[in-house]
């Protein structure tokens, strides 16, 4: 069983401080890092950091690409790279010193021609077998089709992979009507997909279970945020809040839970334990600064505090 991730539209991560966030004058920034992003790249990156190798596949355009590329593969990520026109987009979060405070500005990315997504279909069909672990996560691109997540799903149906999708919106909605085996809302992606502007606890287990019920997914998991998440499936709804940790940057921590949770199902474990990896591996990410990911070492940490 294999893993593998496809990132359509990654983005080349730029943190950076500067202390003192004032308009209209000129900012010195420091503590510079760059670190490949995008949904499904982060969850090849945090499984990486647990010793679990994946195939990731993403786009690539321009210089920027080629230096996400390049930091893909000195992290000893396996990478298969569609060749794209447009560049890859860059991300950038930026951290107040003074008052401790993350601003996080993220850009839309380029138009993808319909040469390059046949690319992306092909090379799927090529390389995903049978029972392989497929994750499709983040964002689509500009004027991309909402169903074009539903329609790689239905390609590889004869082939009965284990779909994990992490989108939100009409892509989350038309995926949904292919069969998948996970997917991972937050409350409000939730609410969007009961077409409801919010819902109440008992509300978001209801529907989390009528889509398990439907056979629209085997699991549900959805993030609550600070509150830790829970996860629906034919055992019931299991619970799993987050201890207390100073918490330094949240980005990437939801696609750090997929990777959890897809560390759960690869060891066969039951639900519980499967959700308990899931925030571990969220809540891990917070503790690092800018956009790197949770260590094994802040992992291992975050499991004990769960005792």
């Amino acid at each position: 069983m294999k893993i593998i991730t496809l990132t359509v539209n990654p983005a080349l991560d730029k943190s950076a401080k500067v202390d003192g966030l004032i308009p209209t004058q000129k900012l010195k920034c420091h503590s510079i890092q760059y670190h490949p992003g995008g949904g499904g790249i982060n969850v090849s990156r945090l499984l990486k950091n647990l010793d679990t190798e994946t195939t990731c596949i993403t786009t690539s355009g321009g210089d920027t690409g080629k230096h996400l590329t390049d930091l893909l593969v000195k992290q000893h990520i396996e990478t298969k790279v569609i060749p794209v026109k447009g560049w890859t987009r860059e991300n950038l979060s930026i951290v107040d010193t003074q008052s401790g405070l993350q601003y996080r500005f993220g850009m839309p990315g380029k138009e993808l021609g319909e040469m390059e997504t046949d690319a992306i279909k092909k090379l799927l069909n090529e390389i995903v077998d049978p029972q392989d672990i497929l994750v499709l996560s983040g964002s689509l691109t500009p004027k991309m089709p909402s169903d074009f997540y539903a329609q790689l799903i239905k390609s590889l149906a004869d082939k009965n992979v284990k779909v994990v999708i992490d989108t939100s919106g009409e892509a989350l909605k038309e995926a949904l009507k292919e069969k998948v085996y996970l997917i991972k809302p937050n409350q409000r992606e939730l609410a969007q997909l009961a077409e409801k502007e919010f819902m109440y606890t008992v509300e978001q287990e209801t529907f989390a279970t009528e889509l398990i019920k439907s056979e629209k997914a085997q699991y549900v998991a959805v993030s609550l945020g600070a509150r830790g998440a829970f996860l629906a499936c034919d055992d019931g709804v299991f619970y799993k809040s987050t201890p207390s940790v100073k918490v330094k940057s949240t980005i990437g921590a939801g696609d750090s839970m997929v990777a959890g949770l897809i560390y759960g199902i690869l060891n066969e474990y039951p639900p519980e334990k499967m959700l308990k990896w899931g925030v571990a591996c969220g809540v891990a990410t917070t503790m690092s600064e800018g956009t790197t990911l949770g260590t094994k070492e802040n992992i291992d940490t975050v499991l004990k505090l769960m005792k």
